[in-house]
C-alpha cells in the first residue's frame, strides 16, 4: 500500500535524515557546501514527487541517492576539464571502498573533521550543529544565546576557512582525536539539549535529536573509553532522557520535574546512567559533564520530589561552577539555593545574571517572586517568559502558572 506523505511528513524526514545524508555526501564529494546544496535540492524534489508517487520504503536512502545524482549533474555542468568529468563519473560507481580509520560512523567522523584545530571552538559547534543535527540558524543561535545574524556569519566564516585552509575530509588519526574531543563533547551535548527542549519545534521534545545524540555518545565512548568526560556525557544524556515520557501531559502542557510520575521514568536508562556515574567516580577525574550527570543521578535517586537531596545537589553545583562558570549553570544552581537557603537569596543571585533572552531565566525568576509574595513582579516575569517561549507545551505551562497568579 502506497503511503501519501504530508508536508509535515516530509519535514519530519528532513529533520531525521538530513544530517546523515550530508555526512555521507561530504565524505563522497569532499565539499560541505556542495553536500548541503545537493541535499536541499533532493528534498525539494521529494516535496514534488512523494505526494504523487508515495513515500519510498527508505526515505533516507532515496534522499542520499537523489542528492548524490544532483551533485554529480552540477559538477558535470560546471566541469571545464576532463579531470572534473572523470571525477564526476567516478562518483556514479555504486560500490565504494570503506573509509578506514578509528571512526566507523560517517556522522561522528564529520564531527571530528569539523572540529579541526584551525577553527575556533564556536565554529566547531555551530557548523556541526548545522550539518549533523540539521539545526537551522535560528535554532543554533538560540542554543548559543546570540543573535541570528551573528550565528549566520559565524557559520559562513567557518565554511570559508575550511575551504581556504583545505582541511581534508578524512578520518583523523587516533593521535589527532584528543585535541578535538572537547568540542565534540560540546556538540553532542548541544544536539541533545536542542532535542530535550526544542527552541523552534511545536513539540517540546525532538526524540530524533535525543536518540541521535545518545547513539553518537555511545560510539564516542567506544572510541575513547578511557575519557571520563565522554562517559559522563553519555550518563547525563541517559538520565535526562529517562524522564522524556513524563514531561508533557495529555493536554500538551509541560510537567515540571517535581510533578512528574516517576513510576513512568525509564528504569533501564536510569540504571545504565547510574552505572556510568559510578564508573566516573572511580576514575576520580571530575569534569563538567560528570558533575552534571551526578546531579541528574541524585534527582533520579529520589522516590518522590519531597525526598530530593537538595543539599547534595547544591554541593554538586558548587563543584560544577569552576568547571562550567556559565550563566545557565548559575541559574540552575540558584534553583538549588532556593530549596536549601530560601527564595530570597536565590533571587539575589538570579538578578545578577544576564539571560534576558532565555525562557527558563524568566520562568525561574517568576517562581521565586511568587514564593516571596511579589505577585505583580511575578506576573511580569511570566509574561516575558511566555513572549519568548517557542514550544507550545512550555508556553501552555507558563500561561497556566500566570493565570493562577492573576
Amino acid at each position: 500500500m502506497t503511503v501519501t506523505p504530508t508536508a509535515d511528513d516530509i519535514a519530519r524526514v528532513f529533520r531525521d535524515e538530513s544530517g546523515r545524508c550530508i555526512a555521507i555526501l561530504v565524505r563522497v564529494l569532499g565539499s560541505i557546501d556542495l553536500a548541503e546544496d545537493a541535499v536541499q535540492e533532493a528534498f525539494v524534489t521529494a516535496a514534488q514527487k512523494w505526494p504523487v508517487d508515495g513515500l519510498p520504503p527508505n526515505p533516507g536512502a532515496w534522499i542520499t541517492t537523489t542528492a548524490r545524482n544532483r551533485a554529480i549533474d552540477r559538477l558535470r555542468r560546471e566541469s571545464t576539464r576532463d579531470a572534473r568529468q572523470t571525477e564526476a563519473t567516478a562518483m556514479l560507481t555504486p560500490s565504494e571502498p570503506p573509509d578506514v580509520g578509528p571512526l566507523p560512523d560517517d556522522q561522528l567522523r564529520l564531527i571530528f573533521t569539523c572540529c579541526h584545530p584551525a577553527l575556533s571552538p564556536e565554529a566547531h559547534i555551530a557548523l556541526t550543529l548545522r550539518l549533523i543535527a540539521g539545526l537551522q540558524t535560528p535554532e543554533i543561535a538560540q542554543a548559543f544565546l546570540v543573535p541570528e545574524a551573528t550565528m549566520a556569519q559565524r557559520i559562513v566564516r567557518a565554511k570559508k576557512k575550511i575551504a581556504a585552509a583545505k582541511i581534508p575530509y578524512r578520518v583523523p588519526d587516533a593521535a589527532d582525536l584528543p585535541a578535538r574531543l572537547r568540542s565534540v563533547l560540546a556538540v553532542l551535548y548541544l544536539i541533545f539539549t536542542e532535542g530535550h527542549r526544542s527552541s523552534t519545534s511545536d513539540a517540546l521534545v525532538r526524540e530524533d535529536l535525543c536518540a541521535e545524540a545518545i547513539r553518537l555518545g555511545r560510539l564516542l565512548c567506544d572510541l575513547v573509553p578511557e575519557v571520563p568526560e565522554a562517559v559522563g556525557l553519555l550518563a547525563l544524556m541517559l538520565l535526562t532522557d529517562a524522564r522524556r515520557a513524563t514531561r508533557v501531559d495529555a493536554a500538551g502542557v509541560l510537567i515540571p520535574l517535581p510533578d512528574q510520575d516517576r513510576s513512568l521514568w525509564d528504569g533501564d536508562e536510569i540504571a545504565e546512567g547510574h552505572d556510568l556515574v559510578r564508573r566516573c567516580l572511580r576514575r576520580n577525574q571530575p569534569g563538567a559533564y560528570q558533575v552534571q550527570a551526578a546531579i541528574a543521578a541524585v534527582h533520579t535517586d529520589a522516590s518522590d520530589a519531597a525526598r530530593t537531596d537538595w543539599v547534595q545537589i547544591l554541593a554538586l553545583y558548587d563543584q560544577l561552577v569552576p568547571h562550567a562558570p556559565t550563566p545557565v549553570v548559575q541559574l540552575n544552581r540558584a534553583v538549588a539555593v532556593a530549596e536549601v537557603r530560601g527564595p530570597a537569596e536565590a533571587l539575589q543571585e538570579v538578578d545578577l545574571l544576564d539571560l534576558d533572552g532565555y525562557v527558563p531565566y524568566h520562568a525561574t525568576r517568576a517562581d521565586l517572586l511568587r514564593r516571596l509574595g511579589r505577585t505583580g513582579e511575578a506576573v511580569a516575569s511570566f509574561d516575558r517568559a511566555i513572549a519568548l517561549a517557542t514550544a507550545d507545551p512550555e508556553r501552555r505551562y507558563l500561561e497556566r502558572r500566570r493565570s493562577e497568579l492573576a
